[in-house]
């Protein structure tokens, strides 16, 4: 909360990618805004964007959970977490936020950022959760529970970057190169196949709606 007199925060700004953004332009475009952010000189930002199949290592990824080495391209991210898939028909989510004046709690950050996508997925009509299986947001599939969105994050200078992913109309066989966030028994799940009239515009709707019941709180000046 503002102290009284002084100026409000700016909200961040939202960005949208019409088009596919190559994975390594993008974890580019976060490191500069990062350093720009750390010195005072940019804002926080949201970022949208669908990337070309590409599959991305966070830094407890693990050999032995790279079943198809040779499919997609294989890049370090320098984010938390394991193997994931990025491609077309994935809404991927950049927040670019300072944990500074947010708490300065990355697990509450977390679970803020889940908090996020299951209010959002809620007013599509898809009913999500998490689960002490992972770290995510998790449905109820026809085989038993499966992820719908996977979080990586990365916290320096407690600035927030990378994100979550969230898979609307994604081909769900190309996660079959990797297991997927190094969980196996558990399958992965994407919107259209829940509910077919819902759209990526209608997820970044909802995703935009439901920010502030997630986030707004608790900001420090």
């Amino acid at each position: 909360m503002n102290e009284p007199g002084s100026a409000p925060r700016p909200a961040p700004v939202w960005r949208h990618e019409s088009g596919p953004v190559p994975y390594p332009e993008s974890l580019a475009r976060m490191e500069a805004h990062v350093e720009a952010m750390a010195a005072g000189a940019a804002g926080e930002e949201i970022w949208l964007v669908e990337h070309p199949p590409v599959i991305t290592a966070g830094t407890s990824a693990k050999p032995e959970d790279l079943v198809e080495p040779d499919r997609f391209p294989v890049l370090q991210a320098g984010r938390g977490g394991r193997y994931t898939y990025h491609g077309p028909g994935q809404r991927v989510v950049y927040p670019m936020l300072d944990l500074g004046r947010r708490g300065r709690d990355v697990r509450r950050h977390v679970e803020k950022l889940e908090r996020w996508v299951i209010l959002a997925l809620g007013d599509l009509g898809i009913k999500a959760f998490t689960s002490d299986i992972g770290t995510g947001i998790w449905v109820e599939g026809a085989d038993g529970l499966a992820k719908i969105g996977a979080i990586g994050v990365r916290v320096r200078r407690w600035i927030s970057f990378h994100g979550l992913s969230i898979n609307v109309s994604t081909d769900l066989g190309h996660f079959g190169a990797i297991i997927p966030c190094g969980i196996s028994g558990h399958g992965v799940a994407r919107i259209i196949d829940i509910n077919p009239d819902a759209t990526m515009a209608d997820l970044d709707m909802a995703l935009f709606n439901r920010w502030a019941d997630a986030f707004d709180g608790g900001l420090r000046n």
